[in-house]
């Protein structure tokens, strides 16, 4: 990413849960704005622990911008934490 723009944005999540490379996946994003963003390809995918909770951080992309995106798995709740220029 050349240019990040750090958030702290909830946004909905429509994600696909089953088997394969990753169990889940988020497939498209509401921002509090209103704009939809279509994720077209999963990135890192990685597990952070913050105190007691699991956090699981995906870095996704729409093919126009890079996000990072991160599930609280004890509150269920996602945040849009990072968006950054594609180079």
């Amino acid at each position: 990413m050349e240019s990040e723009l750090f958030l702290n944005e909830r946004v909905e999540v429509v994600a696909r849960f089953g088997a394969g490379r990753h169990p889940c996946q988020p497939v498209k994003f509401r921002r509090a704005s209103g704009r939809e963003v279509v994720v077209s390809e999963i990135g890192l995918v990685h597990p952070i622990v913050r105190g007691r909770r699991l956090v699981h951080a995906f870095d996704v992309t729409d093919g126009q911008a890079d996000y990072r995106l991160e599930f609280d798995a004890e509150r269920l709740t996602w945040r849009l934490v990072m968006e950054g220029d594609r180079m």
